[in-house]
């Protein structure tokens, strides 16, 4: 079998599955959108207001239909919140993941195991038995809870050349899938912070894709892109690839596919792996550290941070012409110095 053969196949054998769930009926007309607001410094941006937001779709003004400021701090009522720390066993060795074990253990310890919101863990691994934890607020819990679970060696490992590594981004892909089936219907806001050194990107790979692999590819990053809109997930990344042997530029390849794919013409694999998710559903990602615990813990202490003070608005969806239109979103402040970081577009419907 040709390597372009493969890939296609495997493109098939993943996104053929059928198992993105559908768009919900009755959603696709109304965008609503989770919006951290910080200064210069990066700290928090309380107190602002209706008037303070100008949300464009396409570039054009659109009239919100309603507007919430969330802020936990100051006992404003909030809808739920979850924090869910995923352990990624997929992508790292075995030495990595001990570290993003020690990292989310320093997290979950400190302020003496008293947890601001409700955190869950998650293993994703090539083992079926994977570590899903219900929520608590009970750090020392969580962490006890942790420790008596042992990561699974992956069997997917470099050795296995071109197709090794992409069988580890479309385990990945699964993993996101199944988590996202999982936390989809749960009302409030959920923060899935992904602790890992990311899947492959596959830039190499993207002179192999098809224009039926790019077409499964796009249907797959409008559901994606739907189903964690929905379901008011967003996703960030603390990166533990460490600094040994990594090129400054390797952090930030994934920068170059953020634009929001068009059309099938447009996507290639890179742009569905975890950074660019991240990026898009208005997260980030956390590399400019190191893969020491202390560091990890420190990083998910950061992307914490969003789930309060925040902003929600919503407006009603702009036309589309054709189905799975991209519309570019974007967040303007009449206040200088502030920065908003929300979703960076959706998929609208006729």
């Amino acid at each position: 079998m040709t390597r372009l053969l493969g890939l296609s196949f495997l493109w098939c054998l993943f996104f053929s599955a059928g198992g993105l769930s559908q768009q919900r009926s009755g959603t696709a007309h109304n965008i609503t959108l989770d919006v951290v607001v910080t200064d210069k410094r990066g700290a928090p941006a309380r107190g602002l207001s209706q008037q303070n937001f100008t949300v464009l779709d396409n570039k054009q003004p659109q009239a919100l239909t309603s507007f919430r400021a969330v802020d936990v701090g100051a006992g404003t009522p909030a809808p739920s919140i979850e924090i869910v720390l995923v352990i990624d066993a997929i992508n790292a060795n075995v030495l990595t993941a001990d570290r993003e074990r020690e990292g989310i253990r320093k997290f979950l310890l400190q302020n003496g195991g008293k947890l601001p919101y409700p955190v869950s863990i998650v293993l994703v691994s090539d083992d079926p038995n994977q570590l899903r934890g219900k929520p608590s607020t009970d750090g020392n819990l969580l962490a006890s809870q942790m420790d008596q679970y042992v990561t699974s060696l992956r069997t997917i490992n470099r050795s296995q050349g071109y197709f090794g590594v992409f069988e580890r981004f479309r385990m990945s892909l699964e993993a996101l899938r199944k988590l996202g089936i999982y936390e989809s219907g749960k009302a409030g806001r959920e923060l899935v912070i992904w602790i890992g050194p990311g899947w492959p990107q596959l830039i190499s790979g993207s002179t192999d894709v098809t224009a039926h692999d790019q077409q499964h590819m796009f249907q797959s990053i409008v559901a994606f892109s739907t189903e964690l809109r929905l379901n008011h997930i967003t996703l960030y990344n603390v990166e533990t690839r460490g600094l040994a042997n990594t090129s400054t530029a390797q952090y930030y390849d994934y920068q170059q596919f953020l634009s929001g794919a068009k059309s099938a013409n447009d996507v290639y694999p890179a742009a569905l792996s975890l950074q660019v998710l991240a990026v898009q559903t208005g997260g980030r990602v956390f590399n400019k550290s190191n893969d020491l615990p202390d560091a990890i813990a420190a990083e998910i202490g950061q992307g914490v941070a969003d789930a309060s003070p925040f902003y929600v608005l919503s407006f009603a969806a702009g036309s589309a012409e054709k189905p799975n239109e991209y519309h570019s979103l974007q967040i303007k402040l009449d206040k200088p110095g502030l920065t908003a970081r929300t979703r960076t577009g959706y998929y609208a419907q006729p």
